[in-house]
């Protein structure tokens, strides 16, 4: 087997083998450690896919912005004074300093702070700290105003930007991940809304190990397992033989590399699950919700949006947990074994009090950075990365699982992580 691998390999030029006939699917370690894989993702990927940059909330009133790190570049986002949405570069186009330093408020207009030149909030230069003597030509054709980002563009109050002028449409990039995005969209009739400032963190993996991570329900029981026996303590979850609260729905390829994995749980969601721990005193107010939703969406979907958590990802780098709470999760290579991910709490607007205590609690018990999930998936990627070191003598990872079956892919399979690679392989040689 290692030897046919060694040939394919040499004979594609890739680090991505499939064969389906032989139920193989292997990546090379190298695509995990490479400083030139690395220079190929920026190229390929992050400059030319559809990244997320914000959600809308974030900037709800005029002249809000924020400003944050997208596909390596420092964007400021923001509404203008007649509610326009823009994502402009942040840099000055005098001499390049950042022009915005604070990372969110409300302002009439931007100033840089090294020179003193000045713009409005639709990114059009205002005033200089100084005249001085330039040519008259100087601010023709806007040379002189802030730089917007090729395009920008929403599907449900979720922005996103491209650096790539000719790139698809955001709609037909995210296919078949529309409906699950609509699914958390829908929860509210008020609409959503980003809870509190978000997190930001460093891990020492490549960023990549996370995406699969992400979609990878296999790994759930082995590495939670605190998590599931704390569950089983405070009597919210059984596992005995012949029963089970996990209920597998399946998995979904959603197209361009984007994938979910969806499953019915054990545990609460504020929208709109009640589950004992909560107290009585919760049921009612959660009932009313999930009356709601089955009243605006039918049976079917109503019941959906309310019981069946899921786990997605849109390629390359954006994760949403739809699960006991909501959480968005972006993470960006700043080395081949070091990312930086930054994740948000999602919540109906205008909650109800007591539900948002209990999503934030839910956001802080199992995803939060001090969590029970996300320090054992740290130390679970950080420790393949170690293993990486071995990649000269052990050099491939194989993401076979589930291949041989004959009907539709499971959560515990390995699919969705195929799905994702498929996609990497073929924009990293070019294909697309």
């Amino acid at each position: 087997m290692d030897t046919y691998v060694a040939h394919q390999a040499k004979a594609l030029n890739g680090l991505v083998i499939e064969d389906r006939e032989r139920h193989l699917f292997r990546v090379a370690r190298r695509a995990f450690t490479d400083e030139d894989v690395l220079a190929g993702e920026r190229d390929n990927i992050f400059d030319r896919c559809w990244l997320y940059v914000g959600h809308g909330s974030e900037i709800a009133n005029n002249c809000d912005f924020i400003t944050r790190a997208v596909g390596g570049r420092e964007l400021i986002f923001n509404r203008d004074r007649g509610g326009a949405v823009h994502a402009f570069l942040n840099t000055c186009p005098h001499r390049g300093a950042m022009v915005v330093r604070e990372k969110k408020g409300n302002a009439l207009s931007f100033r840089c702070f090294y020179h003193g030149w000045s713009f409005n909030v639709n990114g059009r230069f205002a005033s200089r700290f100084e005249e001085g003597n330039y040519g008259k030509e100087h601010y023709g054709g806007g040379c002189a105003d802030l730089m917007q980002v090729p395009r920008l563009e929403q599907h449900r109050d979720f922005w996103f930007v491209n650096f790539d002028r000719n790139a698809m449409s955001l709609s037909d990039y995210l296919a078949g991940a529309k409906e699950y995005i609509d699914l958390v969209a829908d929860q509210s009739e008020a609409g959503m809304e980003i809870v509190g400032s978000g997190q930001q963190y460093v891990i020492n993996a490549n960023w990549k190990l996370l995406a699969e991570n992400s979609i990878d329900a296999f790994h759930g029981f082995p590495v939670h397992n605190t998590y599931f026996d704390y569950l089983k303590n405070i009597g919210s979850l059984r596992m005995e033989s012949g029963g089970s609260d996990f209920t597998a729905r399946g998995m979904s390829d959603l197209g361009n590399g984007h994938a979910v994995i969806e499953y019915a749980s054990p545990w609460g969601r504020p929208i709109a699950r009640w589950v004992p721990s909560w107290g009585e005193e919760k049921r009612e107010v959660v009932e009313r919700l999930r009356k709601g939703l089955v009243q605006r969406f039918g049976q079917e979907r109503g019941i959906r949006i309310a019981e069946t958590s899921r786990n997605m990802l849109i390629f390359p780098n954006l994760v949403i947990n739809d699960i006991m709470a909501i959480t968005l999760r972006t993470f960006m290579p700043d080395a081949p074994n070091r990312m930086t991910v930054s994740a948000w709490a999602l919540g109906a607007r205008g909650e109800d009090h007591d539900l948002r205590k209990l999503r934030l609690f839910n956001f802080l018990e199992f995803l939060g950075p001090g969590g029970f999930a996300t320090p054992d998936d740290q130390e679970a990627l950080e420790n393949c990365q170690r293993g990486y070191k071995n990649a000269r003598e052990v050099g491939w990872n194989d993401i076979s699982k589930g291949m041989p079956r004959s009907g539709p892919p499971m959560n515990d399979d390995e699919e969705q992580m195929r799905c994702f690679w498929r996609q990497w392989r073929d924009r990293m040689e070019g294909a697309r």
